[in-house]
Formats: structure tokens, sequence, C-alpha cells
């Protein structure tokens, strides 16, 4: 491991002097490339740098404790070095989580797809309200959000919406928010004052870059309609809208909120190129088995990563045991006391199955 961190270190000082090389701004793209390689290994040997002082400060101060000699002097740097070794340990477990695998898509920008499921009208009122959450969330990281396409319900909620997060760590922070989401309140439409149970679905996908899938035009059909639903600005005047069916798969992606096709079909290509790509990475790697399907479930109330319960004020994670008396907070964008043991969960299940390389 120490080998492989010197290794790491070196690394990293070479890169950084090839970055104050004013050669490096002659090739386009190349100062941006060694930057971001630098920022991504900077913690990591800042961390292991911060380690090593700490080591060789253990070593001389145990010199000076075992020492003959001045005895109040032995007993400062006895006192001393309980505090470095409590420094060490600090130290080392900041390592061990900077060292875990790292999920090559952490860093992308996101497709979040939100669909209504089981409990008809109320769930897809449940589907605005998680959407308005994730919405309010992004506005509070300063993430940039776009809706692709939306389908409307009678009650003013949402059969399904679909949207591009972008900013720094979208899908690092969202990722384990795919799944099912379980809701329990009393509908607006419920004279008797009885709770009702409803669900939707949310998908969590890396959003693809142009150079991560190649899809040939013969592999696409794409049909142009006029759109449906409510109107204004010619949207349902024109056939601006876009139907895009990936022959091989079968998957379609249906984008009709724009009154240009041009945009209609660039949010369908966009939509469409991260499900392919979540597809291939769920095939190239099965031990995740994180597929998109296996994400979603089958929208079954039985079937919950996370219950919401408005009568009780509670939100419930069932993957990690959470319970928090504050989901009023959390609708209203205020995610981070769910999302943070989340991936402190993750990260200690890391931890466990790589094992412990400092011992």
């Amino acid at each position: 491991m120490f080998a492989r961190l010197d290794e790491v270190a070196r690394k990293y000082d070479e890169l950084s002097a090839r970055m104050a090389d004013p050669g490096t701004f002659d090739r386009p793209g190349e100062f941006q490339r060694l930057a971001k390689e630098v920022a991504t290994l900077e913690p990591v040997v800042l961390g292991y740098r911060a380690r090593l002082a700490v080591l060789l400060a253990l070593e001389e101060t145990r010199l000076m404790a075992e020492a003959e000699g001045d005895a109040e002097l032995r007993a400062l740097a006895r006192a001393e070095l309980v505090d470095l070794e409590s420094k060490l340990e600090t130290l080392s477990q900041s390592l061990r989580l900077l060292l875990l695998p790292r999920d090559p898509n952490d860093e992308k920008n996101i497709i979040l797809e939100i669909r209504a499921g089981t409990g008809g009208e109320e769930a897809s009122l449940f589907a605005a309200d998680l959407f308005r959450m994730y919405g309010r969330y992004a506005e509070r990281r300063g993430w940039r959000l776009e809706i692709l396409s939306h389908s409307a319900s009678e009650a003013r909620g949402y059969k399904e919406i679909i949207a591009s997060i972008s900013g720094q760590a979208v899908f690092s922070t969202l990722k384990f928010e795919g799944g099912v989401h379980r809701v329990q309140r009393v509908p607006e439409t419920e004279a008797q004052g009885r709770i009702h149970t409803s669900a939707c679905t949310v998908a969590v996908l890396p959003e693809a870059e142009d150079v991560e899938l190649d899809i040939p035009d013969r592999d696409l059909r794409i049909d142009v309609y006029r759109s449906s639903g409510p109107g204004g600005q010619s949207v349902n005047t024109t056939d601006s809208a876009v139907r895009i069916t990936h022959l091989p798969s079968g998957l379609v992606v249906i984008c009709q909120d724009e009154k240009s096709q041009h945009k209609n079909k660039a949010k369908a290509m966009k939509v469409l190129r991260s499900r392919l790509l979540d597809q291939k990475q769920a095939e190239q790697h099965a031990e995740r088995a994180e597929t998109r399907k296996a994400m979603v479930g089958s929208g079954d109330r039985s079937e919950r990563i996370r219950t919401y319960n408005f009568p009780q004020n509670r939100i419930t994670d069932h993957r990690i045991g959470l319970t928090l008396y504050s989901l009023d907070q959390v609708v209203d964008g205020q995610l981070d006391p769910v999302l943070d043991p989340l991936r402190a969960w993750y990260q200690a299940t890391l931890l466990e199955a790589t094992g412990d390389a400092f011992r």
C-alpha cells in the first residue's frame, strides 16, 4: 500500500511540473486534462504526506519520552504521544476512504426519472413532490436542472417527469436515490381522513458523453408527430414531438415539451444515451446488479427504499434503518441529513469488503 502511495505522490509531482511548463499551453486541452488529474490526486497526496509527517513526529516524540534525564520533559512527550496517535488514526481513516475504489460515474451529471407507481392520482402528486424536493436541493447546491420531458396528470401532478441535473459531483451525491419511494398521507380528496399509501419510482442515471457511445444512425428510428396535451406557443399545433426508438435494444424515448423539433430531438437523444450507457455498464459490471429495471422495481407499494409519512412528519430509509422526524425539512430540499448517512454506510461497506490496508 505505501509503495503505491509513493508512486501516486511521484505522479502528482510530475503532473504538477508539467502543468507549470509553458509548452503545455501550446497543446489544446492539455492543461485542463492535467489540472483535472492533479485535482483528483491532490487529496490523497496531501493526506499521505501529512501522515508521514505525523509518523516522523511520533518517532521523535517516543525517543524523547524514553530518554533519560528531565522527568518533566518525558511527561510532556508522553502526553504529546497520545495526541499524535489520535491524529495518526484520523489521517489513516481519511486515507482509507480516499483510496476506496472510485465509481467512474461519480463526477458525472445525471438524468433523473420520476414515475408515478401504485396509487393513481395521489401517486402523481407525490411524483411532483419528489421532483420539487430534488429541484430545491439542486438549487441549494448550485446545480442546474432542466426538464427534458414530462407527462402531467389531471390532478396537476406528474405521471412521469424526466430532467437533467448538472453540476459538481451530482451522480456521487444522488446515486443512492434510485428505487421505490413510498408515501403515507391523507389525500386532499379523502373525505374520511384516512391515510393512503402510494408509491413512485426514481431512477438516477449518469449522463452519457458523446465519446462514450457510438450510436449509428441505422440503429435509430425517429418519428415526428403533433404534440398532445396542453397547448400554448404552438406546442401542439406543429409536428414538433419526437419519438426515438433504438432498434437493437427496443428502448423508446419521447420528447414533446419544446415547440422546436430539433430541441426535442436533442433532449430525447440525451435521455437515450444515458439509458444505453446505464444498460451497457450494468452488463459490463454484473456485480453491481443495478440495472435500471432493478433500480425502479415494479412501482408496487411493498417494494421501497424509503417511506415518507406525512401525519408523523417521519422519513425512514429502510436500507440503513434511518428514521428522522423532519420530513417537512427534507421535502423542502434539505436532503443532506438523509444522504450523508447513506454515503457513510456505503463507505463502511466498501471498507469492510476491501479490508484494512493499514494494519
